[in-house]
């Protein structure tokens, strides 16, 4: 039985008004609580998928049409349907890190050193940290924090 369900599973993109795609994501959950006909087995907003919320569902792509014609924000089902294993990279999330190498300066935006500029020393992926120096201390000491507490400010390319 499981190995139909799988085949019938289907996941379709929903066109989102910009910026709407987590607003659209829950008014397809409450859509299909009132109305429990609908097949949906997920939906889900990734961050890097801008403008697009993918829903799984064992229900023709016309369904889905009629699903989101009362969820606002949602425009349109992209026609034709993906497979997760298109779409499997969305959802493992991509380490805080990714991205941050030695010598880019970085914003600190959380912790006691709020709003100040640091340089990147060592970035350790395995525990998603990176050891920062202070722009304006007097004295240069190295601080660890972890990788989603900064944001990049250059990367220091040249």
């Amino acid at each position: 039985m499981s190995m139909t369900s799988e085949i019938l599973t289907r996941v379709y993109a929903v066109k989102t008004t910009a910026k709407q795609e987590r607003a659209v994501a829950d008014g397809i959950y409450r859509a299909v609580l009132h109305d429990p006909s609908f097949k949906v087995k997920a939906v889900v907003a990734p961050d890097e998928l801008k403008g697009y919320v993918l829903v799984e569902a064992d229900e023709p792509h016309a369904r889905i049409a009629e699903l989101i014609e009362t969820v606002p924000s949602a425009r349109t089902v992209v026609p034709g349907e993906t497979s997760l294993a298109e779409v499997g990279h969305y959802l493992v999330p991509k380490p805080a890190v990714s991205g941050i190498d030695e010598g880019t300066i970085v914003e600190l935006i959380a912790g006691p050193f709020k709003g100040e500029k640091a340089v990147v020393k060592r970035v350790d992926s395995s525990k998603e940290e990176i050891t920062v120096e202070l722009y304006e201390a007097m004295v240069p000491i190295p601080i660890t924090v972890r990788g989603d507490n900064v944001r990049v400010i250059d990367r220091g390319e040249a």
